[in-house]
């Protein structure tokens, strides 16, 4: 386990000498910091700078109300540009579960634009619109229950969406809708207007035909075609989501300075607490306060900026006291403009009204989380990279040397040949198929990257088969696509095309991967995409995608190489086995394919808090498989850091350690026997654990709800917990502080909820909530508290891996608040027939007038288990004078027992009961 680092050699060896200069470049400034000046500020973006000059005032958008055709299923009218003529195309629908959506186009283009397909998962359900009046000033939609409307104003356009005498939310109340039609200004307006409309033709501006950024230059043969639309949230001081960016949960304004840019990227070890794009884009905003959660879903695939503002920003604590003491009536207000530089205006309105409302209005649009085998859920060991097979067998070794579980061990892109992906480096991974089947045998996997830039080489079967079905990008002028990546020239994959992805899936078949196996599975990087010699290290926006432009479908690419995939895994096993697929770059409805996780960051302790609100974020837009790497990716943490980054990823959803080529070995027992003790032991609070994350999963998979969720999520009128982002809730019922300040004695967490109570899951000390709790910490803290009134079950028996607890018993934590409830939910843990053929466990738990009973939430579901329940302990209890069991049979049966009065906690050993089975538990 103490190997040397590989070879500089080793990383560049496939490259052409021209390509040296610019790996040394990317490798340096990864290990240092992100040179911003690769990356585009919004007055650089030609789009971004010419929408975003323009300023809240009148709009000059008029719906043209003779125009309005009112069907079943939706409203269509003409809206009409009155500075050059310019006519637009509104559709409203009324959507099931109280969603709105609002698509804006041109009338007549002379090109189509571009409209998002394969996002959301089926065309959504409308409901009927109802006129209820209309005058010369506009007209008043029904939007049915609660007294919902929408009321559409004429002059100037605008759409009011209205619930009794309260404002949800406003379009176009700052009059910056644009759709800009250039085909039409410029083909179309002379033969449009009569002899007495005056028009105003819009300038030819810098960057509209063409635009420049360092040496790249962006053609533009369709001209500019941005969309911008401002929404008002009256009421709201706190919105969230429109991940990926290394900010806090909250989003902050952007008055003075750039707007959130959503632009999948390759940055290298970002920076935090700024608006700068990231790996992946979501454009889901969630909006909240203490009366209601509402959302929007801007359905673009092409570069967009989102700049929020606030009457409230830079007020303090006390001025807010101040104006409400003075009498000001002042309504808190958050306005957001999205601007994107291609497609149309399709944006879906969702109107909760509580959190968990809006999670399932989006996954009825884009899909759940896609339910995870339960290795999935354990730990992973990763770096870039394990040198040869005698690595992964050192590596794996040391684990049961150190008696330290892990389900996954990774190989990174040195485990090819000449990074030809599919394939194994003939010296370091000559038998890979051996190496499979050692993991195997004791119940472990692997992951294997394959990235969706491919080696231009006439002797490699993968790129000639790509090149001879017409499968690559294009360039401008028609050829193929070429850019500069791992392997050097390399092409891309049109993965927008149904073929291509059909043909992908089809490579990981077990005669067609170079040595695949069941226990082999994989990790999709690099795919934003990324270009070393590109603009913004990326894709040319002028490369071809059939009949349009990468730069109206780059936000997906990533979307479409895990579905790609994550299709091929499913498919090689013939639709039994469930994948597991890690992505870099992501959109939304990813969350349908697999994991994500939060790129390259940095052994650093702010990389370490980011996490937090990093998942938080991706959870709330629908993506809960999310981690970060434990230690940081570039440098070296020290033994505090990384042991703090252990605890905390222990209960973050994807666990995953990984580290850059050039930072030394840190397997988690190369730092001490007193470090290696702690880290096992946070790896083994996982494994124990493992029951409760898959059920998580499980209600994930069937109901869009995050697994790990803001405090506010819970206890929405609660406005101590609305900003709150350095602790969560992993469901509802465990609380999670991790310790991520250095040097740290204490930290404080806040228990939320008036009358509730919470149990230190370690000491099992009860505390009210509603209250801060300073606790006082060491190396060995790790900050978790079970929610009273719930039961959480769990698995203490850890071994090597979680297949080799399969048949283990459980142990139930019964927290008391009066009652308490639960959940315990089995299957095979690998396959879909907990779908296909109700192959499951799913059983509720209940505690309430001294009886602890399992019941069936799912009788027609049927599984057979050997698991029991060996341990029973109850939190809050008093301490009876028998304990007694029964069973579906009939049978009573006296349980021995412990009761400890001095923390209150009952505890009931081998019971013995089938988790499948029903059983009551009496307590006299």
């Amino acid at each position: 386990a103490t190997c040397p680092n590989p070879s500089r050699a080793s990383t560049t060896r496939a490259w052409a000498d021209p390509l040296n200069a610019i790996v040394s470049f990317i490798e340096k400034v990864g290990t240092l910091a992100v040179d911003r000046g690769n990356f585009k500020t919004c007055d650089q973006s030609a789009f971004c700078k010419r929408q975003r000059a323009l300023q809240p005032g009148q709009s000059p958008y008029r719906a043209l109300l003779d125009t309005m055709e009112l069907t079943h299923t939706k409203l269509t009218l003409q809206l009409i540009n009155d500075n050059n003529k310019v006519r637009l195309l509104l559709e409203l629908y009324r959507l099931q579960g109280n969603m709105t959506r609002v698509k804006i186009n041109e009338l007549k283009p002379l090109k189509p634009r571009y409209e998002v397909p394969d996002v959301l998962v089926q065309q959504p359900l409308t409901e009927p619109l109802s006129l209820l009046s209309q005058d010369e000033n506009g007209v008043v939609l029904s939007l049915g229950g609660e007294a919902q409307r929408v009321i559409l104003s004429a002059r100037p356009f605008r759409l009011d969406i209205m619930e009794g005498h309260e404002l949800l939310m406003s379009l176009n109340s700052r009059g910056l809708l644009t759709i800009f039609a250039v085909f039409s200004l410029f083909v179309i307006l002379p033969s449009q207007p009569k002899a007495d409309d005056k028009v105003e033709e819009e300038k030819d501006e810098e960057g509209m035909w063409e635009e420049t950024f360092k040496s790249h230059t962006d053609t533009k043969p369709n001209g500019p075609s941005a969309v911008s639309l401002d929404f008002s949230l009256p009421g709201v001081e706190h919105v969230y989501g429109i991940p990926e960016h290394a900010e806090t949960l909250k989003l902050k304004t952007t008055d003075g300075g750039d707007p959130y840019r959503l632009y999948n990227l390759d940055v290298f070890q970002y920076e935090l607490f700024n608006p700068m794009a990231l790996y992946g884009a979501v454009p889901v905003m969630l909006a909240h306060n203490a009366q209601r959660t509402t959302g929007i879903f801007w359905l673009n695939a092409a570069e967009t900026w989102v700049d929020i503002s606030s009457n409230t920003a830079g007020k303090t604590v006390f001025g807010k006291m101040l104006d409400y003491v003075q009498g000001s009536n002042e309504t808190p207000q958050t306005d957001v403009r999205w601007i994107s530089e291609s497609g149309i205006i399709d944006v879906f309105i969702m109107l909760g009204p509580t959190p968990y409302d809006v999670f399932s209005q989006y996954a009825s649009l884009t899909g759940t989380q896609a339910f995870p085998p339960l290795a999935g859920l354990a730990y992973h060991q990763c770096r870039w990279n394990y040198n040869d097979q005698e690595d992964v067998q050192a590596v794996d070794a040391g684990f049961d040397q150190h008696d330290i579980p892990y389900d996954f061990i990774w190989l990174d892109i040195e485990h090819t040949d000449g990074k030809r992906y599919f394939t194994w480096d003939p010296h370091k991974f000559a038998t890979p198929k051996d190496m499979l089947q050692g993991l195997l045998e004791k119940k472990r996997k692997m992951v294997a990257i394959v990235d969706p830039h491919i080696k231009i080489d006439s002797e490699y079967k993968i790129h000639t088969e790509i090149r001879s079905q017409g499968f690559y990008i294009k360039n401008k002028d028609g050829g193929d696509y070429e850019g500069w990546c791992w392997p050097g020239n390399a092409g891309y994959p049109d993965f927008t095309k149904p073929e291509m992805r059909a043909w992908w899936a089809s490579m990981f078949a077990y005669d067609q991967y170079e040595v695949g196996a069941d226990n082999l599975y994989t990790w999709n990087d690099m795919n934003e995409p990324s270009v070393f010699n590109g603009p913004e290290v990326t894709m040319h926006k002028d490369a071809v995608h059939g009949p349009w432009e990468h730069r109206d479908v780059h936000n997906l690419y990533g979307f479409y190489v895990q579905a790609a995939t994550a299709e091929g895994l499913i498919q090689r096993s013939g639709g039994v086995e469930r994948p597991f697929v890690l992505t870099r770059a992501f959109f939304a409805g990813s969350q349908r394919y697999g994991a994500v996780w939060t790129g390259d960051n940095a052994a650093e302790w702010d990389h370490l808090k980011i996490s937090i609100p990093m998942c938080l974020s991706l959870s709330l837009v629908g993506i809960s498989l999310c981690g970060a790497d434990v230690g940081g990716f570039f440098k070296t943490p020290n033994s505090e850091l990384l042991v703090r980054w252990y605890q905390t990823g222990a209960y973050q959803p994807f666990f995953r350690a990984h580290a850059h080529l050039d930072t030394p070995r840190r397997e988690p027992w190369l730092f001490g026997p007193d470090n290696t003790a702690l880290i096992r032991e946070a790896v083994r609070q996982r494994y124990a654990l493992l029951p409760y994350w898959y059920q998580l999963f499980y209600h994930a998979h069937r109901t869009g709800h995050p697994v790990m969720r803001p405090l506010w999520v819970e206890y929405p009128q609660d406005a101590a917990t609305f900003a709150m982002d350095d602790q969560f809730l992993l469901g509802r019922d465990l609380l999670v502080h991790p310790v991520t300040e250095e040097g740290a004695r204490g930290v404080t967490a806040y228990l939320p909820g008036k009358g509730e109570v919470w149990f230190d899951v370690h000491t099992f000390q009860k505390h009210n909530g509603a209250q801060d709790l300073y606790i006082p910490v060491t190396m060995s803290s790790i900050p978790v508290f079970q929610r009273g009134g719930s039961i959480i079950p769990r698995k203490l028996r850890v071994r090597r891996s979680s297949a080799c607890m399969e048949h283990d018993p459980y142990t139930l934590f019964v927290a008391l608040s009066q009652r308490a409830e639960g959940e315990l939910y089995l299957d095979d843990g690998h396959t879909f027939n907990f779908d296909t053929k109700g192959e499951f466990i799913h059983r509720k738990l209940s505690f309430s007038n001294n009886i602890l009973s399992s019941s069936n939430l799912a009788p027609a579901a049927h599984l057979s288990t050997m698991s029991w329940i060996e341990r029973i302990l109850i939190l809050g209890a008093s301490k009876p004078s028998k304990v007694t069991l029964k069973t579906a049979g009939g049978q009573d049966s006296q349980l021995e027992f412990e009761f400890d009065a001095s923390m209150s906690v009952l505890t009931i050993r081998k019971p013995g009961m089938n988790v499948g089975e029903d059983w009551s538990v009496v307590l006299k």
